[in-house]
């Protein structure tokens, strides 16, 4: 009796268990298609939660009243500027486009004057590219500009086409906030207490993750606001085409560590140099070196401390990961896993210091008690 016991128990723990699983997978493919909005109403509760917690203290007793003002908050400071950058952006981006194939941007003459202070084995490397002489420049330019024509045009119709799934998106997205905002303490504690490990496997695997997740997002987002902003300001307090367009593509690239925004100023630096605007060429040089790209070691640090931060090389190539597998979600997502992928090695490999004493039963869930609000 006891054995066919035994195994009704184990045949409904493996039924349910089964459940369990279809039911998640089931649930992740059908809100794969908002997996984006989910994912930044999630970054957006994890920036805004300090916030939310400084309005509940204001006023008490009322989480719905606390939620909706930072979601305003939010939306003011966040959603509407983003959206007004996109459409400048937009529109910096087609101006920059028009004058490169009038000639306004000479492009050409820019090749020419480099290459003659090329050393020799980099003149032949590009004759045997076909960007021998001016010729073949303009040639492989043209061919570029034909097919970058074609994106363009092809981004443009599916823009209109998209503007609904766009404001559905974001609709979505302001909506999970809300409630992330509202209730996102008492579903975190659920998670956790969902987790089969000890309690001191939980501290470290939560912890870890938290700590390197607001890194990446508040560390990493912020510095690329400042860095892109500095970087546009210097394009346009110099005159540069396209200052809007260098600096928002400052801010995109300063996400990967080591390169970031050297991958935009160095090449415009040289750009200058070759045609002979020195004074603008060294200037835009010693500010991109010792201000643009000093950001990063001065502001991430005072946002997220040392210790939250992974190895530079661990953050290069999940982002790149990430960004390849994901696109732009993957610029947080790629660090987010690779954050998880360290916490369970660390409980892996420090388990003897962090498990609980041998017959003790705290593997079990502790009850979890609300925050008062």
């Amino acid at each position: 009796m006891s054995t066919l016991s035994h195994q009704g128990f184990a045949l409904a723990r493996g039924f349910l268990l089964s459940l369990v699983i279809f039911a998640t997978l089931a649930f992740l493919w059908l809100i794969a298609p908002f997996s984006g909005a989910i994912l930044w109403a999630v970054i957006a509760a994890v920036l805004f939660d300090p916030l939310n917690a400084y309005l509940l203290r204001v006023m008490p007793q009322r989480r719905n009243g606390a939620a909706l003002a930072t979601l305003l908050i939010i939306t003011s400071l966040v959603v509407v500027p983003a959206m007004l950058l996109g459409v400048a952006l937009l529109r910096e981006a087609t101006n920059f486009y028009a004058r490169l194939r009038a000639g306004e941007i000479d492009l050409a003459r820019f090749f020419a004057e480099l290459q003659t202070h090329l050393p020799a084995w980099a003149s032949r490397w590009l004759a045997d590219i076909g960007l021998g002489n001016l010729d073949g420049f303009r040639s492989k330019l043209s061919a570029g500009f034909a097919n970058s024509f074609q994106t363009v045009a092809g981004q443009i119709l599916s823009l209109g086409q998209g503007t609904f799934g766009f404001f559905l998106a974001l609709g979505v997205m302001l909506y999970l906030t809300f409630f992330l905002l509202r209730d996102g303490h008492g579903l975190a504690a659920r998670i956790e207490r969902a987790i089969p490990l000890t309690v001191g496997q939980r501290s470290v695997l939560v912890g870890k993750f938290i700590s390197v997740v607001r890194a990446t997002i508040k560390g990493s987002l912020i510095v690329a606001v400042l860095q892109g902003t500095i970087g546009g300001l210097v394009f346009w307090a110099m005159r540069f085409p396209g200052a809007l367009l260098w600096g928002v593509a400052m801010g995109v690239f300063s996400l990967f560590p080591a390169i970031g925004t050297g991958l935009i100023w160095v090449p415009v630096t040289i750009y200058l140099l070759a045609t002979g605007a020195i004074w603008q060429g060294v200037v835009l040089g010693l500010l991109g070196f010792f201000i643009i790209s000093s950001v990063d070691n001065v502001v991430r640090p005072i946002l997220v401390g040392r210790d939250a931060r992974m190895p530079d090389y661990v953050v290069l190539i999940s982002t790149l990961g990430g960004f390849e597998l994901m696109g732009f979600n993957g610029f947080v997502i790629g660090p987010v896993i690779a954050a998880l992928f360290m916490a369970v090695w660390q409980i892996f490999t420090e388990e003897p210091e962090i498990s609980a004493p041998a017959g003790s039963n705290d593997i079990l869930p502790p009850r979890i008690v609300e925050p008062p609000v």
